[in-house]
């Protein structure tokens, strides 16, 4: 099994409610073990700042689906929650991104892998910290994390 990092993050429709029947969902899918899980951290929006603050968590799963299996599932996850996407960085219901994929690199026209932009956003390097935090030694980090 491959182990994998996925963010997920809602600020429409009870956010941390979301985020608790997305996990549920990811619990289910197939060849996949959820192994961690984040604690909720609550985040200004980035990318587009006039909205509300997003709920975020990142969890730590181990999973024989492809990357584009794996994507797939999460795609249909945010569906089933009525994702809408009319706007790069906008409101959302739902949003689940697949941060790293074992050691694999993708840069395909549906999936990068690692994420582009999770060294940039503080609201995957928290909770990613919280649960994994030598992953943040390996890929370094343009931010300081604090422990508590």
């Amino acid at each position: 099994m491959i182990s994998c990092c996925l963010a997920l993050g809602s600020n429409q429709k009870n956010p941390e409610r979301q985020l608790r029947q997305a996990i549920a969902e990811i619990r289910c899918l197939p060849k996949t073990n959820v192994d961690k899980i984040s604690n909720l951290h609550w985040s200004k929006a980035w990318g587009n700042r006039s909205q509300q603050d997003f709920c975020n968590a990142v969890l730590l799963i181990h999973t024989d689906l492809t990357p584009n299996l794996l994507l797939a599932h999460c795609k249909k996850i945010e569906s089933k929650h009525e994702r809408v996407r009319k706007k790069r960085w906008g409101p959302r219901t739902l949003d689940i991104d697949i941060i790293l994929y074992g050691n694999r690199r993708i840069n395909s026209r549906h999936l990068t892998i690692p994420h582009p932009y999770f060294l940039d956003r503080e609201f995957v390097l928290a909770p990613l910290f919280e649960i994994k935090p030598e992953l943040i030694n390996k890929y370094g980090s343009k931010l300081s994390i604090e422990t508590q």
